[in-house]
């Protein structure tokens, strides 16, 4: 699945990428606040900074700015988790170190997140099967770390408990965006995720 080029009436990249930064930081405050439906190209464009018609010299629909806002924070959240991981201890180390900064990320990136999990399913279908592509990457980035301690004995898991444990790090750490009005009056980020580490982990470790 390849990524779309969503048009623009202006040759300067660099110009490109400053007025669509505006402009995801602008949609994901409205997006969150009224829903993408709701949400307005003159709302989008205000909120950016600028006016209606230098948004459409940026983009031609405001599905072209929702398919932006979930190409980049997909891409700033994956690109930060693999950066903060550390690949120096054991397998399971790095599992955990790996929940720790997707953990950690979606703290940071809450808005983001909570947009990306909310809003998905408005995207149209010639851009949906790409997004949920970048999605699944994620997933598997996770898989291959749950992977390598099932090769080597940490984790006693079969194929299907495998992918499951994947999708259910990912659940677990988007989960502290959509219930953060219930979750973080009750605990601290690192609470939360030694919890889960051990709630996702704990049973499949060998022995216990």
């Amino acid at each position: 699945m390849t990524k779309k080029s969503v048009p623009s009436m202006v040759k300067d990249q660099q110009l490109i990428q400053k007025r669509r930064a505006q402009m995801i930081k602008g949609a994901v405050h409205l997006f969150i606040e009224k829903g993408f439906h709701r949400t307005t190209t003159r709302e989008i464009a205000k909120e950016s900074g600028f006016s209606i018609g230098t948004l459409y010299e940026y983009i031609r629909t405001k599905e072209d700015v929702l398919y932006l806002v979930c190409d980049a924070i997909y891409d700033q959240v994956t690109e930060r988790v693999r950066t903060q991981v550390d690949l120096t201890g054991t397998c399971l180390e790095q599992l955990e170190s790996a929940i720790r900064a997707y953990f950690m990320v979606v703290d940071e990136m809450q808005d983001e997140v909570l947009v990306m999990y909310q809003e998905t399913k408005s995207l149209p279908k010639e851009t949906l099967p790409y997004v949920l592509r970048k999605e699944q990457e994620m997933v598997e980035m996770m898989e291959s770390l749950v992977r390598t301690c099932v090769k080597e004995g940490v984790l006693v898991l079969n194929e299907q408990e495998t992918k499951l444990l994947a999708h259910n790090i990912l659940v677990q750490g988007q989960m502290w965006t959509f219930r953060r009005w219930a979750l973080q009056k009750q605990f601290t980020l690192e609470d939360y995720t030694n919890m889960q580490i051990a709630c996702l982990l704990y049973r499949s470790k060998r022995g216990e």
